[in-house]
């Protein structure tokens, strides 16, 4: 029989690119609830217990509420929220971040779904980390922009509705100004740092698409590593994944669009270095949509099930 899959919240922006990459799949079975009964807990409650693979893309309270409402042993959960990321007895659905990290999503009943600015941070950073080439105590700052779709509902309105009371003309909007994002948590657990990095995000004025950058003083850094030092980390990390690309060293662009990789699951890495100066710009380009939610949890899902792991992904 094929593996059957819910997804709670599948109205959401993330619930809906999900359907669209499982929708018309011919190796599951995706069920779904009516729309009367989208807001009916018991109905809610039935499916969550009578599929293969549960998809949460709720509220962060509404993730641990339908968590406890699953009783079937056998069902495996993937939570989309930022509920469970740092959470004991969750496995992080990162399956770029170690070597054996593949392995142990397939064999997880809980899998939580990574934050799209973590995904570019982790990238970047974790394997270099790993080489302890970055020490884990070391302070690092990451600067990053996302289309105002990674706001949800409430930040869309905002950008796209001209009749809203909401509606903003920003272009280019700073927050996270108490440096307490909810991503900062997860950025430091799974990364493997002693302190937390300093976080700087940014929403523009386009829908979806992000940069994440880095930037490194590579004197300061262990062993004084020169640009293409760093460049053969992470070239070697990424060297047979399927949906991440190192750009080559030459590749070095007069500027980088946010868009470049938008309606796309794959995430591209470049590392623009100045050998005089001692500096490089570690910089992730990635669709928030895409491997920063929805694309990467169809990754998971594909997994978990033992399925192709680039199947359904654009």
């Amino acid at each position: 029989m094929k593996p059957c899959i819910y997804i709670d919240g599948a109205a959401g922006t993330t619930g809906l690119e999900i359907h669209g990459r499982l929708g018309g799949r011919d190796d599951i079975e995706l069920l779904q609830i009516s729309e009367s009964e989208r807001k009916d807990l018991s109905a809610r409650t039935q499916l969550l217990n009578e599929v293969d693979v549960a998809v949460l893309c709720l509220p962060d309270e509404a993730a641990r509420d339908a968590v406890a409402r699953i009783r079937n042993p056998a069902v495996r959960v993937l939570d989309a929220s930022t509920a469970h990321r740092i959470s004991p007895g969750w496995t992080y659905g990162l399956p770029e971040l170690e070597p054996g990290q593949r392995i142990a999503i397939r064999e997880a009943k809980r899998v939580s779904n990574p934050g799209c600015y973590p995904t570019g941070f982790l990238a970047l950073v974790r394997p270099l980390v790993r080489a302890e080439v970055i020490p884990s105590d070391f302070p690092l700052a990451v600067n990053a922009i996302s289309g105002y779709s990674g706001g949800g509902k409430a930040m869309i309105e905002e950008f796209k509705n001209e009749s809203s009371p909401r509606y903003t003309h920003s272009v280019v909007r700073s927050y996270a100004l108490t440096l307490s994002h909810k991503h900062v948590p997860e950025m430091q657990m799974q990364a493997g740092l002693a302190h937390p990095p300093l976080f700087a995000p940014y929403v523009g004025r386009f829908y979806r698409g992000m940069i994440v950058e880095v930037p490194l003083q590579l004197w300061a850094l262990r062993g004084n590593p020169n640009p293409a030092g760093i460049h053969n980390i992470l070239e070697d990390a990424y060297a047979r994944e399927p949906v991440i690309e190192v750009a080559p060293r030459d590749e070095i662009p007069a500027t980088l669009d946010a868009e470049m990789l938008k309606n796309s699951d794959r995430m591209k890495l470049f590392v623009f270095g100045n050998e005089r100066m001692g500096q490089v710009r570690l910089v992730a380009v990635l669709d928030n949509l895409g491997k920063g939610a929805s694309g990467a949890a169809v990754q998971n899902i594909n997994i978990m099930l033992g399925l192709p792991e680039t199947a359904g992904l654009q």
